[in-house]
């Protein structure tokens, strides 16, 4: 479920002439029942609301005098969300004729008692504002308002604005539904906010409100996700036209491809930044420690200790906590294991909270592989809303595959890549010959429309900073990756999985086996081919040809060259 909350406001929302109809507040039960939570924010105060209202515990929070007081009816605890009102203040007005109701935290008139109000908030010099509401003159605290007051009422229930749609119709509602993922105006709303508003209801009042709790009961809203701009995540700009190509931030799951160092990972910094910019909640899991403390997440696990799935959902009960799971320390064979271990919770998790928002699963192919035979049934539906990244679409488990419906694709054979995905679900491959993609350029294509895959130029990062350190220092790289000291006459197989390793096989080799891979250029062609570190390998390669240098004094400025860049970063 993309909405888990729906909020309304009370008069003109809800009710009509202070009023609501029984079949609107029997819709609002339908909706609860569907696990849904049902939220009141509202101008009111708690006592006059209780008068017109007296049935709030159809609310799970009620969020009252327009963000300055939280109340919770399933216990009848109030909470004051701001300083109670300034008695010179309320002595000044009184003294001067203008009529005032005091809450908790709110002082309310109407107009035109507006000027006074102001004049005396001057002469006082307090902090304070005016919010009006359809002839309504509210004065509270400086920045507090319904946008508040609905966070507070998130923040004790775990949740999160992004999973809230809200309903309105006055001035005061501007704050509250720009803060909803969707906001939507009721017909009678004010042209104003109309304008302002993701969705606009047929209905008034109560009908506007079991209108948009049908339309979530139906499909979660979904018919109306082409309407909420404000929220798409940008994959890049067409190269044809500059137009950014954009994807909803729900119900969308995509697939980055690419062989290693085509520009997979910066393609998915950028779409990463994108979220944790717009304050979305994602989990990535990290099998080669490449993410770290990406985005401002909490890390979790590192190379000598593996992260604990309880301390990852720990973490994730706050909406404003993003996770990377960095798995080097769970050797390869083990990472499908603990990634079935670990989806199962995220799916109870997201069925409670729909959170976290994005799950993003690095090396995919390992994680999730296509011979891995222990896979449940409820895998694709935990896998929604999934960034995949990967480097082989074909070996990631079919089931998988078959939720993704949107596809980034980068390096030098890119049509390649998506024939074999479409190969691999056994859909029709998309057309078009063979492209060549510079560096910075990926194949956009959109596997369930019927269209040509996109040219674009991705996202980058706005973020500098040197990827791959930790993996390459560390990691377990691949076997394909991997160095291997053979020898001569490939007497040996030691294989070299990460720069550490490799500075240790150095150490142990024998002169004619270090000097054989020396002189062959060996070293230089791994740091450039595979570790995509030029100047390491301009070191080696001035290394290599100094043919007067000892085996002893090669080892120890290679070794010198590694450790200045890797094993200290490390």
């Amino acid at each position: 479920m993309r909405y888990i909350v729906l909020a309304t406001d009370y008069d003109g929302t809800l009710a009509s002439q202070g009023q609501v109809r029984e079949d609107v507040v029997e819709s609002l039960r339908k909706l609860r029942s569907s696990g849904r939570k049902i939220m009141l924010v509202t101008g009111r105060h708690l006592p006059d609301l209780t008068t017109v209202f007296p049935d709030l515990e159809l609310f799970d929070r009620v969020v009252a005098e327009n963000g300055a007081l939280l109340y919770r009816p399933q216990t009848r605890e109030e909470k004051l969300l701001c300083e109670p009102p300034d008695e010179r203040f309320v002595k000044l007005l009184k003294d001067r004729g203008v009529p005032a109701a005091v809450g908790r935290g709110i002082v309310a008139t109407w107009e035109p008692h507006q000027d006074a109000v102001l004049n005396a908030i001057h002469e006082l010099g307090l902090d304070l504002q005016v919010i009006f509401n359809k002839g309504a003159v509210m004065i509270l605290p400086s920045g507090v308002n319904k946008a508040t007051g609905l966070e507070a009422a998130l923040q004790d229930l775990g949740l999160s604005a992004h999973n809230v749609v809200g309903l309105g119709d006055a001035e005061n509602d501007h704050a509250f539904l720009a803060k909803c993922e969707c906001g939507v105006a009721v017909a009678n709303a004010l042209d104003t906010l109309k304008e302002r508003a993701d969705i606009v209801t047929m209905g008034s009042h109560g009908d506007g409100v079991k209108e948009i709790a049908e339309l979530l009961l139906k499909d979660d809203l979904a018919e109306c996700d082409s309407r909420l701009g404000r929220h798409a995540i940008s994959l890049g700009l067409r190269c044809d036209g500059e137009e950014p190509v954009v994807v909803n931030p729900y119900r969308n799951s995509i697939m980055v491809a690419g062989p290693s160092a085509s520009g997979k990972s910066t393609a998915v910094s950028g779409i990463l930044e994108q979220l944790a910019e717009h304050r979305y909640q994602f989990c990535l899991l990290d099998p080669e420690g490449d993410f770290d403390n990406f985005a401002g997440a909490l890390t979790l696990g590192t190379a000598k200790e593996r992260p604990d799935p309880a301390g990852v959902l720990h973490v994730l009960q706050s909406p404003e906590r993003s996770v990377v799971v960095n798995l080097i320390d769970v050797p390869l064979g083990d990472r499908p294991e603990y990634c079935a271990s670990l989806l199962p919770a995220l799916q109870d998790l997201r069925a409670r909270t729909a959170r976290p928002h994005w799950l993003i699963l690095d090396e995919a192919h390992h994680l999730l592989p296509s011979t891995w035979s222990h896979a449940s049934n409820p895998l694709p539906q935990a896998l929604e809303t999934t960034i995949l990244i990967t480097v082989h679409p074909e070996h990631v488990l079919k089931a998988v595959l078959k939720a993704v419906n949107v596809l980034l694709v980068t390096g030098k054979s890119p049509m390649q890549t998506l024939n074999s995905y479409a190969e691999a679900v056994e859909i029709a491959a998309p057309k078009g010959e063979e492209v060549e993609l510079e560096k910075g350029e990926a194949l956009v294509w959109f596997c369930r429309e019927k269209e040509d895959p996109i040219r674009v130029r991705t996202v980058p990062s706005k973020a500098e900073r040197r990827r791959h350190v930790r993996r390459y220092a560390e990691g377990e790289m691949s076997p394909e990756q991997s160095f291997y000291f053979r020898g001569p006459k490939s007497k040996l197989n030691l294989r070299a999985q990460n720069l550490n390793a490799f500075l240790q096989l150095a150490d142990g080799v024998d002169d004619e086996t270090w000097m054989y891979h020396l002189r062959r250029g060996d070293y230089t062609r791994w740091f450039q081919e595979i570790i995509k570190d030029e100047p390491l390998a301009q070191d080696a390669a001035a290394i290599e040809k100094d043919e007067a240098m000892s085996p002893a004094d090669s080892r120890c400025k290679i070794k010198q060259a590694i450790e200045t860049r890797y094993t200290a970063a490390a």
